[in-house]
């Protein structure tokens, strides 16, 4: 089967009614246009079911949302309460965690995938936390950097 442009297989089905109008068989049609014997067969029926709307072009729509805009909004501002508030250990928001925070909230579940591009879509940013010791002095390793690595720096070139 050829590839066309989506805006081309409306003129295309169009085309496949004329000739089955004309009296064509579905092998003929689907010959003389490129396409396979089942997309036009498809069409047809399409066409027998619906009319003249099965013919025109929309544009493919995915799978409903799960959840509204309104319960967006709500996920955001739950979310915005922090992991600590909702009895989780650590400030962080894992995909995993706000799976969970939707499933409680909306009796729906997310594969983790989606979890993040969710996120994405309400303006949240995966952000790695950086790590470094609980007992660390932010004062004295900013001493150290100044003093002694400038020093060690100095000694091995």
């Amino acid at each position: 089967m050829a590839k066309y442009k989506q805006s081309d297989y409306e003129l295309l089905r169009r085309r496949c009614v004329e000739l089955d109008q004309a009296g064509w068989k579905q092998g003929s049609i689907a010959q003389a246009l490129g396409l396979t014997q089942g997309w036009v067969s498809q069409t047809l029926k399409k066409y027998r079911e619906q009319g003249v709307t099965a013919l025109q072009w929309r544009k493919p729509t995915g799978a409903p949302t799960r959840l509204t805009t309104d319960q967006l909004q709500q996920l955001v501002d739950e979310l915005n309460k922090g992991a600590v508030y909702h009895g989780f250990a650590g400030a962080i928001w894992t995909r995993p965690r706000v799976n969970e925070i939707i499933r409680k909230l909306f009796g729906v579940s997310y594969d983790p995938s989606q979890v993040g591009r969710l996120l994405k879509k309400m303006g949240w940013t995966r952000q790695k936390p950086q790590s470094k010791a609980r007992q660390q002095d932010s004062l004295a390793v900013a001493q150290w950097r100044d003093d002694r690595l400038y020093e060690l720096k100095k000694s091995a070139g």
